[in-house]
């Protein structure tokens, strides 16, 4: 009798959840990578525009034509022709420095550090204040936290500017921390997916993939986003399911901006007075793969700690940093207790 290879269904869900079904693999993914968003370390980058300009005279049509500076790996400086806007309607209004998004030209790009990428979003301090740059490196961590829990995320550059800003006939120079964000279109080309631009109900969504996603935006202390209308979440359409892609965390507690307010979401009340209070938001599912995501993300936690801990020389302010560091255990503190864990996420899920 010939022998026949047996496989059980554990060893088949784990090929598959690894993409050797999928007809797709981990380093498939890997090289689907721009050159910009292939390394973690600062680029230097150098840029000049009128914030009143680009506030009053930019809208998701209109950009400002610009150059954009950039320091290469052999220390020399070139430059690429850029247009620019301003972008997200709260931060236009309240901050400083707008956020930015940048297109690039293709053939412009081509043979550069920024080959691959159309558009770019440029994530820029919102105040020009003390703790102005460590409020960056808080929403860019919590882009690299994430990163770490889902294949299904946003690549991110960390950045540091020397800004010229247009003041009528003067110029102020800045120096501060920004990041840049790729765009959704690459993220569902990594993916082999596609961008879903209609509406799609989270229990309509993978469940595993919202659960990360809700867990994520609890650990982060975020209540500002809604993958049902797709407020700070993208949707992607990857093998037949939906998959939600969350960005901008500015307000979440992680973050802690001085500016940030508690969100409501539509005709939604929620019970948090704080941004820094927790409120978990997601909706009920099968409890089986709750406890499944429950513990990804316990087996994270090392590398998400280790995450923050790779940035801690760059906060300006030890106390900001020590802040975000326990910001996040306590997050550990809820999911690795049973009671807190079924009284602050099991029994907070939402029906509707």
């Amino acid at each position: 009798m010939k022998n026949k290879l047996i496989l059980s269904f554990p060893l088949i869900l784990f090929i598959f959840s690894s993409g050797l079904l999928m007809g797709q693999t981990e380093t498939d993914i890997d090289k689907e990578v721009t050159p910009l968003f292939t390394s973690t370390e600062p680029l230097n980058i150098k840029l000049s525009f009128s914030n009143k300009e680009m506030k009053n005279k930019t809208n998701d049509s209109t950009y400002l034509d610009n150059y954009m500076g950039f320091q290469k790996a052999d220390g020399t400086w070139d430059s690429i022709a850029v247009k620019l806007r301003a972008r997200g309607n709260y931060r236009r209004k309240n901050c400083y420095f707008p956020p930015v998004k940048v297109k690039i030209k293709k053939s412009v790009a081509a043979g550069t550090i920024f080959e691959g990428n159309k558009k770019l979003k440029l994530v820029l301090p919102c105040l020009l204040q003390k703790q102005g740059d460590d409020k960056v490196l808080c929403e860019l961590l919590a882009y690299r936290i994430y990163e770490l829990l889902s294949p299904y995320h946003y690549k991110t550059r960390r950045l540091n500017i020397q800004m010229a800003e247009q003041r009528g006939k003067k110029i102020k120079e800045h120096s501060v921390e920004g990041f840049l964000i790729e765009d959704i279109d690459l993220v569902a080309k990594r993916h082999e997916g596609n961008v879903y631009k209609r509406k799609v109900h989270p229990l309509q969504q993978d469940h595993k993939s919202s659960i990360q996603n809700d867990y994520f935006q609890f650990l982060i202390g975020n209540t500002d986003f809604s993958s049902a209308y797709q407020h700070n979440e993208k949707i992607l359409f990857v093998n037949k399911v939906s998959l939600p892609v969350p960005y901008d965390f500015d307000m979440s507690g992680l973050v802690d901006a001085s500016y940030a307010v508690v969100s409501q979401i539509g005709d939604q009340k929620l019970s948090n007075e704080s941004v820094t209070e927790r409120v978990f938001r997601g909706f009920k599912r099968d409890p089986a793969t709750y406890e499944a995501v429950r513990q990804d993300f316990i087996a994270q936690k090392d590398a998400i700690i280790a995450t923050v801990d790779a940035l801690e020389s760059s906060f300006v302010h030890p106390n900001e940093f020590k802040r975000v560091r326990t910001y996040i255990q306590e997050f550990y503190t809820i999911l690795q207790n049973d009671k807190s864990f079924q009284r602050e996420v099991m029994a907070q899920a939402r029906i509707k």
